[in-house]
């Protein structure tokens, strides 16, 4: 979107006072998309920016929430402000020099707001024609002539193949300080293999399932953990389940286990895989896109071909079945996420991003 002269200037004797940033999101449940956005909010308003997050509530308490502020319960110490709208015409959206829209409805909502709400960029989390949304309804909101930030290679290669648009990456990091190594939770044996449970079907469930039970037939120790905060109660049968564990508890659990299993069909990046590898366990999974900014086979992880559940279940036999394998590729993935990605050199590159988005508008 552009913006008139006179708009540019009066953005730019703002910005040298305090830059006023929007982030708009479609919900604040919680979800690895949803912690990156949170995450850059809070890191910039705690360098002294005037970040707000703005969010679609269609209850009427939210005049309770925006009174008193009140974070979502997963990130209570969120330095930005919430402000809970009932949808995202202008009325409810306040001036600010930058908005920063989450998801193909928000940014095509975004897109229609008047200029002196602020310039407009779009943030892209996955391809949500896959799933979440109609395939034409999405690509309309990719070909908006909006600046746009993609979490992975993948992402930025779809924008500039399929769309004819270029856009800047920044691959979403481990909060490190939340999700690292406990030597003292992990047992030598058994091994245990730890995979997110989901409601959605291309998150896989069922073929990890099927993955993890041929390899138990030839090892029958080995153990199944889950984790998830979509059902208290599941139907797969498993040795542990974690139902929504609280943040601090994750690197724990993460660390009780040997290897992560993956099962997803695409990730637009693939968070809980990365946070596992913050956590030492080995990873097992497939291509899914996003994957590729960290999981290299046979180097940081075992990579199988996307939808093939017996070569993932080769894939994780290899890592069960060879203690050797298992701890370089664990090692060699932990590594590879701490020196390649940090919040601080992410922010950064946000932060510039932004800045020159109202330079060159």
């Amino acid at each position: 979107a552009s913006c008139s002269p006179d708009y540019l200037l009066i953005n730019l004797s703002l910005r040298s006072e305090k830059m006023k940033i929007n982030f708009i999101l479609p919900h604040l449940r919680i979800s690895g998309g949803g912690r990156a956005i949170l995450t850059y909010a809070d890191i910039l308003a705690k360098r002294g920016y005037a970040v707000t997050v703005v969010v679609r509530s269609k209850n009427w308490t939210r005049h309770f929430f925006n009174a008193f502020n009140i974070k979502p319960f997963w990130f209570k110490n969120l330095k930005a402000k919430v402000l809970r709208v009932f949808d995202w015409s202008a009325e409810n959206i306040p001036n600010a020099d930058i908005l920063v829209a989450d998801s193909w409805k928000v940014a095509a909502a975004t897109y229609r707001l008047p200029e002196e709400r602020g310039f407009k960029l779009h943030f892209i989390q996955h391809d949500e024609r896959l799933y979440h949304g109609p395939i034409e309804g999405v690509s309309e909101a990719y070909r908006l002539p909006m600046k746009k930030i993609v979490i992975s290679t993948w992402l930025r290669d779809i924008m500039k193949k399929e769309f004819n648009s270029d856009s800047e990456l920044i691959v979403t990091p481990v909060d490190f300080k939340q999700f690292y190594f406990i030597k003292e939770a992990r047992k030598e044996k058994p091994i245990r293999v730890i995979m997110l449970h989901h409601t959605y079907a291309w998150k896989g469930v069922d073929r990890g399932k099927a993955a993890f039970e041929k390899v138990k037939k030839e090892f029958p120790d080995i153990q199944l953990v889950l984790f998830g905060a979509r059902q208290k109660k599941i139907d797969i049968e498993c040795d542990e389940y974690f139902y929504n564990p609280k943040q601090e508890d994750m690197a724990k659990m993460y660390s009780s286990c040997h290897i992560f299993l993956c099962p997803s069909e695409y990730e637009g990046l693939g968070m809980p895989a990365m946070e596992a590898m913050a956590c030492r366990c080995a990873v097992a999974t497939f291509d899914t896109g996003g994957s590729r900014d960290y999981a290299i086979d046979g180097e940081t992880a075992m990579v199988a071909k996307q939808g093939d559940t017996g070569e993932l279940a080769t894939k994780l036999k290899m890592l069960v079945a060879d203690n050797n394998l298992r701890e370089k590729i664990a090692e060699n993935g932990y590594n590879f996420i701490r020196e390649n990605f940090s919040w601080e050199r992410a922010a950064d590159k946000l932060e510039n991003i932004l800045k020159d988005s109202l330079k060159n508008a």
